[in-house]
């Protein structure tokens, strides 16, 4: 059979409407089209064909012509790579296949020392390499050239479900033996049908000699000189090993601050910003991209003019960082000010300067005792203050968001109103994309010694840990799953929770802060991706109220779910450290959130008796690269277009949204053209179920006034919305989040 037989064969399988194309027409089309089998070309003719045909009416399932000849395309050069004979099946000798990689050093040695050649055997029967054509061309295109494992002169090994075992194997490790083969082939199950994705760490380095699994990490910055280069010195760590930061520089001291006594002598926090900026470019994670880093300060913060204008294109560029991501930690009293008195002067103060004249730090408190204690500054004569109008602060917000798309929003009283470990601490910010939330606190360096050890002096540093945020994340595939289906969200859910829950125990930490925290709140975030792809499959409009009540029963069942899966492997395993005291606990938790039905009182009652093994459940993340495998939309974000040509690289190529047909066409809506302020409605809706936060994007065009931009921060804050992330505008090209997506 040739590669033009077998292409056809493949194809004809999956047309929807095997009426509109014949086979032998299509073998005639492709012959023509493809004038030399191994003329790369010939795939982008079909997906260029896909064009042709969407404006002709018919759907446009020449991209997946496309991408089935891309996997047979890749499962031969595989072949050819490892050496396999014409006529060998490159998925046969699963066994084989791994102790060859692991002897070459692809593979990490702890895949053969934890199972046995009869598992691995037990295991290749249940690999589906059917599931290979699944894929999207972009999808299988994506996995190929940055998941697939590759030799050391950039050589595809290995295949699709092969990869998918192998991330399931190394997950299912922590499992006690009896249990593990069960486990792996349930974790390979889920992700191999693409109704789940594991986080771009998990699923390029599961299985591999190195790996870092999380995705991103949060620091906060002490106000000492020590303080600060040692979270200079831990983001080149993280950044290093391809991860993301968020770090939080609001507890350090303003422009013109005292430094040991001396006034003036402080030159704020844009000097150490732009040291991070630096930092973000020199490490540059093996040279496939500048390192990635958003920095927090607090809206209050006297520096927050200079910091609202780092990367915006007028102004000192000696002041200008561009190449981190600033973020601003707004309490609701700003928001509210905005709406009912706009001219009304707004306050900005050193925290240092606090610290000395009240003995409290102002960023440690929130909601109504934040506004108390705010005042109380405002009217301390002690304090200096810089003075501007809300209405101007607000200016300089959009103004910068909508040149830069940035900065991002996080609302400080609700999150931490919400916060089910508030019992132990404080957030003061978010990660890179924004959906993080968890408590942070700045490590203290205590003293440095000399000692004597077999005669050699050696330098100890010893450090007091603080908080230093992880995030191990994957995401649920709303749009190839049915919603409506208790059973699959809970079979999805639980099997996503315990590969969450094992990441923990099995990650390698760049930095050792980050392994005291992750295990002592063992932090998960179960996301979600392929939103307005469920949408669109249960017949649902973007801007209509049916879309805010269909949302609010899927996210309070994947919540309920998920909290469920935690406590049954609290009950296996042990809850985590902090759990006595929290809302979980004394079911504050569920109070918050009107959980009341006799279903929610059951569950309380059984975490309150068995605990959770984890602290925090649920964070939405970007999904940027693992949406594409999946051949889903991004996140919880409209998509972009019904259709469109995306250019990378030089090479174009069409793209649809998922499962673009006649019967679907008329339920897509661009991004552009959604009722923005339902989807911050919608947010809200949806963070009611989120522990944590959502990578939520803000679509304005250049008919929104400064007004309306406004009123969307303010709906916002008032719907319990925690964090925004991007303004795009149509004028705007913004950065995606290659860390964190999941």
């Amino acid at each position: 059979m040739t590669l033009i037989d077998k292409m056809c064969k493949e194809a004809m399988s999956l047309l929807k409407d095997k009426e509109l194309y014949k086979e032998e027409a299509l073998k005639e089309a492709l012959k023509n089209i493809i004038r030399d089998e191994n003329d790369e070309n010939h795939i982008k003719d079909c997906l260029m064909q896909c064009s042709l045909e969407l404006t002709s009416q018919i759907e446009p399932e020449w991209q997946k012509i496309a991408a089935n000849y891309y996997t047979i395309k890749l499962r031969e050069q595989v072949k050819v790579n490892r050496g396999l004979k014409e006529d060998e099946n490159p998925y046969c000798n699963f066994y084989n296949f791994i102790t060859d990689l692991t002897q070459r050093g692809l593979y990490g040695k702890y895949i053969i020392e934890n199972y046995s050649k009869e598992d691995i055997e037990d295991l290749e029967k249940e690999i589906k390499p059917e599931r290979d054509f699944l894929f999207t061309y972009s999808g299988i295109n994506l996995l190929a050239k940055r998941y697939l494992v590759q030799d050391y002169t950039r050589e595809v090994l290995e295949l699709p479900q092969q990869m998918f075992m192998g991330i399931a194997m190394h997950l299912a490790i922590p499992e006690k033996k009896e249990n593990r083969v069960a486990w792996a082939k349930r974790f390979y199950n889920v992700l191999s049908s693409i109704k789940a994705t594991m986080a771009t760490p998990t699923m390029s380095n599961a299985r591999k000699p190195f790996y870092q699994l999380s995705s991103c990490f949060i620091d906060t910055v002490d106000d000492s000189l020590n303080g600060i280069y040692k979270s200079l010195d831990n983001f080149s760590k993280v950044s290093k090993f391809g991860g993301g930061m968020g770090v939080y520089i609001g507890k350090v001291r303003a422009l013109g601050s005292s430094i040991r006594g001396f006034k003036g002598a402080s030159g704020g926090v844009i000097p150490w910003i732009k040291l991070f900026n630096d930092t973000a470019v020199a490490v540059d994670q093996l040279g496939v991209r500048n390192g990635s880093i958003s920095i927090w300060l607090d809206a209050w913060h006297k520096d927050l003019p200079e910091f609202l204008q780092l990367r915006t294109n007028n102004g000192d560029d000696r002041k200008k960082a561009h190449d981190i991501f600033p973020g601003l930690s707004y309490p609701n009293l700003f928001w509210k000010l905005a709406e009912e008195d706009i001219d009304a002067n707004w306050y900005m103060m050193c925290p240092h300067e606090i610290r000395q004249v009240k003995g409290y730090s102002l960023e440690d408190f929130y909601g109504e005792e934040w506004e108390k204690r705010y005042f109380d500054c405002v009217n301390d004569e002690r304090i200096e203050k810089r003075v501007m109008s809300v209405k101007d602060i607000v200016r300089l917000i959009i103004k910068s968001a909508s040149e830069t798309g940035t900065p991002f929003a996080f609302y400080r009283d609700t999150v931490n109103e919400m916060n089910p470990n508030k019992h132990k601490g404080m957030i003061y910010s978010s990660n890179l994309c924004t959906e993080i939330m968890q408590n942070m606190s700045a490590m203290e360096i205590e003293k440095t010694e000399i000692k004597d050890i077999n005669g050699d002096l050696i330098v100890v540093e010893k450090t007091k840990p603080g908080d230093f945020v992880v995030c191990n994340l994957s995401s649920m595939v709303l749009g190839n799953i049915d919603v409506n289906s208790q059973e699959e969200i809970e079979y999805i859910v639980e099997t996503q929770i315990r590969a969450m829950d094992n990441v923990i125990d099995l990650n390698y930490y760049s930095v050792p802060f980050a392994e005291i925290t992750n295990k002592k709140y063992r932090a998960v975030g179960l996301g979600t991706s392929g939103y307005h792809h469920m949408l669109v499959n249960n017949k649902i409009h973007w801007n209509s109220d049916k879309h805010l009540e269909f949302v609010d029963k899927v996210y309070e069942d994947i919540n309920y779910y998920a909290i469920k899966a935690s406590m049954k492997i609290a009950k296996e395993k042990g809850r985590y450290n902090y759990f006595e005291g929290s809302d979980w606990d004394n079911g504050e938790y569920f109070e918050l959130r009107n959980y009341n039905s006799d279903r929610w009182n059951e569950l309380k009652a059984e975490v309150k008796e068995h605990g959770m093994r984890n602290g925090y459940l649920f964070a939405v993340a970007p999904n940027g690269s693992t949406a594409t495998i999946a051949g889903t939309s991004e996140g919880i974000d409209p998509v972009m277009a019904k259709f469109w040509l995306e250019e990378k690289k030089g090479s174009i190529t069409p793209k649809t949204a998922p499962n673009l047909s006649m019967e679907t066409f008329w339920y897509y809506i661009s991004a552009y053209n959604v009722d923005q302020q339902l989807s911050v409605k919608a947010n809200g809706v949806r963070q009611r179920h989120i522990d944590q936060g959502q990578s939520f994007n803000l679509y304005i065009t250049t008919d929104f006034t400064m007004r309306q931009i406004m009123n969307l921060y303010i709906t916002a804050c008032k719907s319990g919305v925690k964090s925004i992330y991007y303004v795009r505008s149509k004028s705007l090209s913004v950065d995606d989040c290659e860390s964190c997506s999941a």
